[in-house]
């Protein structure tokens, strides 16, 4: 065992000592196993005990059933203001490297689109060998900004990378044996030496695509041919692999059964603690459950509470809810619970838009405004839970506000490494556990960033038109929503959960100082290539919009008060 680890670990025992059932007396504290389960695209307002707490509704009154999920919650602590991207690659990609996706280039969900590697092409100077050559959608209306781009891979110090290497969990805890099942999305679409065996886990069953069938979904998986990119320069791409066969058809239950195989295979013998992250495709499109699910929930009497209506979303929620239920009952009987520490999270705020050739939203995330790809609450907050067996108290609520990027010092924390040094965004959230409310200022945070540089085929929550790209930035208690058409939007979100009085003219300086700062971060953080950049061929004559094209970077820049400007 190394110096560091060591030294490490007699600081946990410290930590424990502190919690209502930990040994202070006992130095030899074994660091903890940790389950990470992330879901895809579950929404706050999608899992009974947070919807409670913003409806004071009882789970029993709502369409949705997620008991599992609820006890884990009373059992454990939970965050009410947890935070993550926009979209699901971002958030994995900070939640692993502890850094705000922006940094890294993750902008938005990898599409499956051309990269200077897969489709052999030449790389221009400034551009990495995974970033997309271009993404965006038919958009039918004049759009003032072209998209910028995004990366599709984490680097690894490999010649391709150009000398950059990120340092990811599995890199530091080295004396963990770590295992990966589920959604992947973060290796350059299939590409050779990214995929999650590469980067330290044991990969049980992965997939390095934003959705998949959860009926016959194997062949997909273990398809690895070129087909879509013949000119990689690889054999084979490398999308994933299936694992072994289980009793389950349904794509949810098997990634269950392989996480509960995986437990019970540490019962007896386990040397080294196990970090075991699980990355559910549920609840992402395309939106199928099993019939026996879909019919009990058609039947329901509650359907339609608070606009959620749809019989196989509800019953694709209910299978992961129920596989959460077997994880927790496999650690109880292997023996494992009480040293095995448990998250749960979800990637992004719920799929709230209508799709075509569906009469209802998938979900809807009311009162938070807005879903999934947008910057409003219902996009980027989400559910949070810890759960640690005698070590974290149960039925604690937490209302400070943190962001994923503290689950990777957090983990590192809990299991004995020191995050002093390193080039991270986040913190560890340990001693908010004992200190739910953070009076004893453990936790520094307070100003927190996001930054999505694409027009997309999303419904806007305030016009219905078309998304445009947003920045944005949330200081204390009030967020800023930078809409580079023009738009400032300054919310007290404590007071205005729902977004819907806008403070800019009320409280210009502090639009002022926000907005300022929000700029400071994309000079120095983001590179260039990931912003939006200047449509020369928009036509004003032709907006469709009722607010005209503002260019308030350009005119922030000119020493212009923005507030004379901005579009309310």
């Amino acid at each position: 065992m190394n110096k560091t680890l060591i030294i490490s670990i007699l600081s946990l025992a410290t930590l424990l000592g502190l919690t209502s059932c930990g040994n202070s007396g006992d130095n030899n504290v074994k660091p903890p196993n940790i389950i990470f389960i992330l879901a895809d695209d579950l929404g706050y307002m999608d899992v009974g005990a947070f919807a409670a707490g913003l409806t004071n509704a009882k789970p029993s009154e709502m369409f949705y059933e997620t008991p599992e999920l609820d006890k884990l919650t009373a059992r454990g602590m939970a965050f009410s203001q947890a935070y993550a991207c926009p979209l699901c690659s971002p958030t994995r990609a900070s939640l692993l490297t502890g850094k705000y996706a922006s940094r890294l280039g993750f902008t938005t969900a990898v599409p499956p689109r051309g990269t200077y590697y897969n489709t052999a092409t030449e790389l221009p100077d400034g551009h990495y060998i995974h970033d997309v050559i271009y993404h965006g959608d038919d958009i039918p209306i004049q759009q003032a900004w072209i998209n910028g781009t995004t990366n599709t891979a984490i680097p690894r110090g490999y010649d391709i990378d150009g000398g950059r290497r990120e340092t990811i969990l599995t890199d530091v805890m080295t004396d963990y044996e770590s295992a990966f099942i589920g959604k992947w999305h973060i290796g350059g679409i299939g590409a050779n030496r990214y995929s999650p065996v590469d980067f330290g886990f044991d990969g049980l069953a992965w997939f390095d695509a934003g959705g998949s069938t959860y009926f016959n979904w194997r062949n997909a998986w273990n398809a690895n041919r070129k087909n879509n990119y013949p000119d990689i320069p690889q054999d084979e791409l490398l999308l994933g692999y299936s694992g072994e066969l289980s009793d389950h058809e349904y794509l949810t239950d098997d990634l269950t059964d392989k996480a509960v195989n995986y437990i019970h295979s540490k019962a007896e013998g386990q040397d080294k603690p196990f970090f075991l992250y699980l990355c559910h495709f549920a609840v992402h499109t395309p939106i199928e459950a099993p019939k026996e699910d879909v019919e009990y929930f058609d039947a329901k009497e509650t359907k339609g509470w608070n606009g959620h209506f749809d019989a196989t979303y509800a019953g694709m929620l209910k299978r992961m809810d129920d596989g959460i239920g077997r994880i927790m009952r496999a650690l109880k009987e292997s023996g494992l619970e009480e040293n095995t520490l448990v998250i749960f999270m979800s990637d992004n705020g719920g799929f709230s838009w209508q799709v075509p050739n569906r009469d209802v939203p998938i979900t809807v995330n009311d009162p938070l405004k807005g879903g999934k790809a947008q910057l409003f609450e219902g996009g980027i907050r989400v559910p949070l839970v810890f759960y640690w067996k005698g070590k974290i108290k149960p039925g604690i609520w937490s209302d400070v506000t943190v962001d994923v990027n503290d689950l990777f010092p957090t983990i590192l924390d809990i299991a004995g490494y020191e995050t002093q040094g390193m080039d991270i965004d986040g913190q560890s959230l340990t001693g908010l556990w004992n200190d739910p409310q953070n009076k004893n200022k453990t936790y520094t945070r307070n100003t927190f960033f996001w930054h999505y540089p694409f027009n997309v085929i999303v419904d806007n929550a305030d016009d219905g038109f078309p998304l445009t790209p947003h920045s944005g930035i949330r200081k204390g208690d009030y967020k800023l929503l930078f809409d580079w058409h023009g738009r400032l939007k300054l919310y007290n979100i404590r007071e205005d959960i729902s977004e819907t009085t806008n403070l800019m003219r009320e409280k210009p300086e502090m639009t002022r100082e926000l907005f300022a700062e929000l700029i400071d971060y994309l000079e120095n953080n983001v590179e260039k290539r990931y912003w939006p950049v200047l449509n020369h061929d928009y036509d004003p004559a032709l907006e469709a919009r009722d607010v005209p094209f503002i260019n308030l970077y350009k005119l922030f820049k000119e020493g212009k008060d923005i507030i004379n400007y901005a579009n309310y």
